[in-house]
């Protein structure tokens, strides 16, 4: 399966406490932080929910 590349670019500080659980479910913390998952349907819905915080390239 392919993976992607995701990158947390945005502050989580003010964002409903449902967004900041899906950022630490997909494994990024801090501002700069990045993760390569594979990209399931289940990662894609997470990712997606929050999209406005992260930039995402596929590898």
């Amino acid at each position: 399966m392919a993976q992607i590349h995701i990158k947390l670019v945005k502050s989580v500080i003010d964002r409903p406490e449902r967004q900041k659980r899906t950022i630490k479910a997909l494994g990024l913390g801090k501002i700069g932080s990045t993760k390569a998952v594979e990209n399931t349907p289940q990662v894609a819905g997470m990712v997606n929910a929050v999209k406005h915080l992260l930039e995402v390239t596929e590898l």
